[in-house]
């Protein structure tokens, strides 16, 4: 079955970064991807990163999809139902 948030997904655009916002404000800066949510653009790190913000922002905000902002990739997650695309 295929996933409806995906399909639904908005199209917010992240500044152009290169760094976690969540971990710069810890004093952290030890991430490894950044992710970017399309509901509001806003930018975290992936589950290989030690704080996780892209899955906290999902945890406190419900915004079901996310991409990659990584440089040639352009896939998307949905927390919701676990599915890429």
């Amino acid at each position: 079955m295929s996933c409806g948030h995906l399909t639904e997904a908005g199209t917010a655009e992240p500044g152009t970064t290169d760094e976690c916002p969540d971990c710069v404000a810890i004093g952290n800066t030890d991430w490894v991807h950044l992710r970017s949510c399309l509901t509001c653009g806003h930018v975290g790190c992936c589950d290989s990163s030690p704080y996780r913000h892209a899955s906290v922002h999902f945890e406190q905000t419900g915004h079901p999809v996310m991409r990659s902002i990584q440089p040639g990739e352009s896939w998307r997650w949905c927390y919701v139902d676990e599915e890429i695309g």
